[in-house]
């Protein structure tokens, strides 16, 4: 179908939408992907809609997945709306031109927020920038927590993770007659949607559906097993019912969603615990995705886009007030670190002896963040030198203490900086000139390939983000890498019988500051 001005309207392969022109741009949103995923399809892999007859008005966010609130500590910095209702498989579409001969680079968002919360209905993640500046932006909403990544023995693993794999071959079938190229797509995410991203463009099942990919603040991984079976083992203790889907498809939805707040609550990325996360399946994640784009075996000749924010663990510690307590706990806190990394006495010695100055917890956050975040997109960038483009956010927030902190950047991509759940963030004021470099260059990687500045080689070359114009420092935090690399790390040998009691001591002390955490998110 043909689109008129006043009135949008596009055939999708399950139906025709009619959308809506906001200021030049036809937005359609709300538009299914999959079926609803409850009743006999609850913890199942996703399948395609019911198709539907005449036009669907699709003027209005859909239902977004079922999710807890933030506590108030974050909710005063993150926005997370809820839109109720079943058909919460859905993605937003806006483009400047709904026909099917203009052949514009496409670009897909996979939201953050832990694989627990988020939805793409926050307002920062509005695509009119996008597609002002010649995009066809897509925006999906996937199912979160025990729905979306509880592992079963009864049902496949990861059905989260599948809801974005049928959301892009969606893309791949649809989009053309939004105006855009299924031939030019580009996955981009942030934190949770990052490692999302880099776990789909790993996979067996996505090959051929990307031709780019953005992973801001989070790296290609595969989370243990046992990590996500122990969260689904204590929602099953507390809900008293077996650890199955079968039994947890009979829970009442908001019974499950205040018991995995609770079974979650003391889990942070700093200390660790039982959280959420794609796993190894033998099938959509048949291997570490890491891993397999190490070693080539995966996504070759798609091209890189990775970035980081300075200062990504103020997001996990200033809400609270939890900063100043990780620092007057410094030992402990920087003992339940060291096991969360993984890492010998060497690795916390190097940071202090490079940032004397820098207290216990900007010494534990940095080092986590190097871990968990900076390291594996290192090593992921020298194994695709030449396609692969790496930058640092390090613009701080008008926010006390918030610094370059975790998702302050997306205001900035979006060039949504001046909405109010973006000030949530960042204060009021963000420069706008900032904003115009950081979206430009999301704008440039989608049609081109080339964000800017160079590709990475072995000079290392980061794009740095912040007030004062355009800056490529080589290596910055290259020390840092090094250090992990250079570095003795774990297995560590067997303690002394002596010093047993002090190990349970720090035990005990890290299982405090946990539950206080907990507290404070409640």
């Amino acid at each position: 179908m043909t689109a008129d001005r006043t009135d949008p309207v596009v055939r999708t392969p399950h139906g025709a939408v009619r959308g809506r022109y906001e200021r030049g741009i036809a937005v359609f949103r709300g538009i299914p992907y999959a079926a609803p995923p409850f009743g006999p399809r609850r913890f199942r892999p996703p399948v395609p809609p019911e198709p539907w007859d005449g036009v669907r008005d699709a003027g209005s966010f859909g239902p977004t997945a079922p999710k807890p609130p933030y506590s108030e500590a974050f909710a005063q910095f993150l926005a997370d709306p809820v839109i109720p209702g079943d058909d919460c498989l859905n993605l937003n579409v806006w483009t400047p031109e709904p026909a099917p001969g203009a052949r514009l680079p496409v670009l897909v968002w996979l939201h953050g927020g832990a694989l627990t919360r988020g939805s793409s209905a926050v307002p920062v993640y509005d695509g009119s920038a996008f597609a002002r500046d010649g995009i066809v932006f897509v925006s999906v909403n996937y199912r979160l927590g025990v729905e979306g990544y509880g592992l079963f023995p009864d049902t496949p693993a990861n059905p989260g993770l599948r809801d974005q794999l049928a959301a892009l071959c969606w893309v791949h079938e649809a989009v053309r007659a939004f105006g855009g190229d299924p031939d030019n797509v580009t996955l981009c995410g942030q934190s949770a949607g990052a490692i999302s991203a880099g776990a789909l463009i790993a996979a067996p099942q996505a090959q051929g559906l990307v031709r780019r990919a953005v992973l801001q603040s989070g790296p290609p991984e595969s989370t243990e097993r046992d990590k996500v079976r122990r969260m689904v083992r204590r929602m099953a203790a507390r809900l008293r019912i077996p650890a199955t889907a079968e039994a947890f498809a009979a829970v009442d939805r908001a019974l499950l969603l205040r018991t995995q707040a609770e079974a979650g609550r003391l889990s942070s990325p700093v200390l660790g615990g039982p959280a959420f996360g794609i796993v190894v399946d033998g099938d959509l994640v048949p291997r570490d995705p890491l891993q397999a784009l190490l070693d080539g075996e995966a996504a070759r000749g798609v091209e890189l886009l990775m970035g980081w924010t300075r200062d990504e663990y103020r997001l996990w510690l200033v809400p609270g007030g939890l900063l100043e307590r990780v620092d007057r706990l410094g030992p402990v806190v920087l003992a339940g670190a060291m096991a969360r990394c993984r890492a010998g006495h060497e690795v916390p010695r190097g940071y202090r002896t490079l940032h004397p100055d820098a207290g216990t917890a900007e010494t534990v956050g940095q080092m986590v963040t190097d871990h968990l975040l900076r390291v594996p997109l290192h090593r992921l960038a020298d194994a695709r030198p030449g396609t692969s483009y790496l930058y640092e956010f390090a613009w701080p927030s008008r926010r006390p203490a918030l610094g370059a902190c975790h998702a302050l950047e997306l205001g900035f991509v979006f060039d949504s900086g001046a909405v109010p759940e973006s000030v949530m963030l960042a204060g009021a004021d963000a420069p706008h000139g900032l904003c115009d470099e950081m979206h430009a260059a999301w704008v440039r990687f989608a049609a081109t390939g080339d964000p800017g500045w160079q590709a990475w080689d072995a000079t290392h070359p980061v794009r740095i983000f912040n007030e004062g114009g355009p800056r490529i420092a080589h290596g910055p935090r290259d020390t840092e890498i090094a250090l992990w690399a250079a570095l003795p790390r774990v297995p560590q040998p067997a303690p002394a019988p002596d010093t047993w009691a002090r190990r349970a001591e720090l035990a005990s002390a890290v299982r405090r500051l946990r539950r206080s955490v907990g507290a404070r998110r409640r």
